[in-house]
């Protein structure tokens, strides 16, 4: 639905009464504002204006101490211009409403590159620059869990009243117990154009994975890939219990992850990535260098929260080391086998809890920097990568940002701005848990030491 197409909808969307006019913030929250019906043309217009501020803020929302983007400038405003989805309808809460999705640019008409949207934007426009469409799709993990405890416990089963207690990895009984569930989110997803794909049980306790379809149209796969995850947890609501795209929500069980598949398509729309053989062409490879050089600077836009971490270990399903392979789940990144002419490359680095506009930037933006360079791969990793000779991807969450803030490929992919609002906002949620103790660490010390 196009922002025009959302003016008549909207006119004639009796029950609507309100709609929620958003930008995406640096951890992929969306915040904005309620606006009532009749305003529904000045958003459309591209009439809002929000602080630029308002993407770099924290994960509880607050304000970064010290940013150039509050105080220092007088925290100017941004214009807010709707990124052309149009206002996707919103069925699951007590009344229906609307959400506009929007991006920020400033006064002087230029994108706001510190905006994940525009961010991701800024390399697409590279690649275009090249003669080159990345196309581009993803796979989601999630848990649905029970909505009345403060800490993740399985969901009661609607069909059969007990709670789930063991794994049921691509159990179809278990996609039918939930089947209302997925009824009503595939509904969902074809209101909002989120394509999404087949469903399937995966490894933990009330976990599952939805694919969404490819696109060659990078801002849409992570549009996509957004208001996917605000459609499972809504919908989760609307059934009694809650979803979460936490990267580990239980210690001894399967991380969710994100994965996402990308190749590279010309002007004549030929899968530039794909030479005929088994081992993909040299552009490819330059891709691939470009993904491992980069990956431990680029590891905290697929891992940026504290939680994020407890994925990243050995034999648990996700990476531990910067490594490639084909048909090798074990590696970071993974060349999927089958018919040549969809060769592909799958990263598998991201967490759920990622930000899908920073994960793509990242992935796209340190293939580029390998394609341009014509950089050469290390060898691909066969067996199991755990035990590779290779460098860690980082493992703690202070690292990671570290390896951001000095890395000359991520200073090359992305905005000053960009990268200063990021560095500053995860230093403060650093701080922020810094000062947590925990109640495990309270009964561990307290008549003990």
């Amino acid at each position: 639905m196009s922002d025009f197409e959302s003016q008549d909808w909207l006119a004639n969307a009796d029950s609507v009464e309100s709609i929620q006019a958003v930008v995406c913030d640096l951890n992929g929250i969306l915040r904005g504002k309620r606006v009532p019906i009749g305003q529904a043309k000045k958003v459309l217009e591209g009439g809002i204006r929000m602080p630029l501020s308002i993407v770099g803020v924290d994960v509880w929302g607050e304000d970064i101490v010290g940013s150039s983007q509050v105080f220092a400038s007088g925290d100017m405003d941004g214009i807010c211009s709707p990124t052309g989805r149009g206002a996707l309808p919103v069925n699951w809460t007590l009344k229906p409403s609307a959400v506009v999705p929007l991006w920020l640019f400033k006064e002087t008409g230029e994108p706001f590159l510190a905006d994940p949207r525009q961010a991701l934007a800024h390399i697409v426009r590279q690649y275009h620059e090249l003669g080159l469409r990345p196309v581009v799709a993803s796979e989601m993990e999630f848990y649905l869990i029970d909505s009345e405890p403060d800490h993740a416990e399985p969901p009661i089963s609607p069909y059969t009243g007990k709670r789930l207690d063991s794994d049921a990895i691509l159990s179809i009984d278990e996609l039918d117990d939930f089947g209302q569930f997925f009824s009503d989110v595939y509904a969902e997803c074809e209101r909002q154009n989120v394509p999404a794909d087949s469903a399937v049980a995966e490894n933990g306790i009330g976990q599952f994975e939805i694919n969404l379809m490819h696109t060659d149209d990078p801002l849409k796969a992570a549009d996509d890939a957004l208001f996917f995850k605000r459609i499972i947890k809504g919908v989760a609501r609307k059934h009694g219990f809650a979803a979460t795209f936490m990267a580990k929500p239980y210690g001894l069980r399967s991380g969710s992850g994100m994965h996402v598949h990308f190749s590279l398509v010309d002007e004549d729309g030929r899968n530039v990535f794909d030479d005929g053989t088994e081992l993909g062409s040299d552009i490819m490879r330059h891709a691939v260098a470009g993904l491992t050089r980069g990956m431990a600077e680029t590891t905290l836009l697929f891992a940026p929260h504290y939680n994020s971490y407890r994925r990243l270990r050995p034999d648990t399903h996700a990476p531990t080391s910067i490594t490639w392979g084909y048909e090798n789940r074990t590696a970071a990144i993974r060349i999927p086998g089958g018919n040549t002419a969809a060769r592909r490359i799958e990263h598998r680095v991201a967490g759920a809890d990622a930000n899908p506009y920073l994960v793509m930037a990242g992935i796209l933006g340190a293939a580029l920097t390998g394609i341009r360079n014509k950089w050469d791969p290390p060898a691909p990793v066969t067996g199991r990568a755990y035990q590779a000779k290779a460098t860690r991807i980082p493992s703690e969450w202070g690292s990671a940002v570290t390896a951001f803030e000095n890395g000359p490929i991520v200073s090359e992919i992305f905005d000053p701005d960009f990268r200063s609002m990021l560095i500053a906002c995860k230093r403060q949620e650093i701080a922020g848990f810094a000062e947590q103790v925990t109640d495990f660490e309270f009964s561990a010390y307290l008549e003990i030491v």
